[in-house]
């Protein structure tokens, strides 16, 4: 099992190697998909954050809304639906040609987003499109970071097999630990045999 390295909190932290991941939440307390305001989002980022997929055809159709286009907090809905883990949304907003790799506010990538809520559908929609698996949040953290501290060994094995960099750091330059690099090793030699 991974070892946990990094803690989520502001205060009160008992990880040795202090918040990395996200300062606005609380250990006890937290939910890794985003703070939803309605007042927040247009008619596109709202159908794709409750995976309505024909209203998002349609805002689409009616050019009510671009594709690409961000809410206030610059998340697109590509953001919203992979953070909501709907997989039926993301693949239209990709196969209608989204950026897959467009940065909310904070740098995070829907494919950050997927992985911090366990969204595995979302993640192998998101990486069979060619989402870039080791872009880097304003912490430094990426999709492996998250998938390594979550424990997801699933995720973070898809994510390997396509060039998750082991040894990427964060932003207090802390890396995978010996213990998390053996396990994800492991895992590739396992879906090679």
């Amino acid at each position: 099992m991974m070892s946990r390295f990094f803690c989520v909190c502001r205060a009160n932290c008992e990880s040795p190697v202090g918040c990395t991941i996200s300062p606005e939440r609380d250990c006890r307390n937290s939910q890794p998909g985003y703070h939803i305001r309605r007042r927040d989002l247009k008619k596109i980022h709202r159908a794709a954050s409750v995976g309505d997929v024909r209203n998002v055809q349609r805002v689409l159709f009616l050019r009510q809304n671009g594709l690409d286009e961000p809410d206030r907090k610059n998340r697109t809905a590509l953001h919203l639906a992979s953070a909501s883990g709907h997989g039926g949304v993301v693949t239209l907003l990709l196969e209608r040609g989204c950026q897959v790799d467009a940065q909310d506010r904070k740098k995070r990538t829907a494919l950050i987003k997927a992985v911090q809520c366990e969204a595995e559908e979302c993640v192998d929609i998101l990486l069979k499109s060619g989402a870039n698996v080791n872009a880097a949040d304003v912490l430094g953290n990426t999709a492996l970071h998250y998938a390594a501290r979550l424990d997801t060994a699933s995720i973070a094995e898809k994510l390997l097999s396509h060039a998750a960099d082991m040894d990427a750091k964060n932003q207090v330059k802390h890396q995978l630990s010996t213990q998390q690099k053996t396990k994800m090793r492991s895992l590739l030699i396992r879906r090679k045999g």
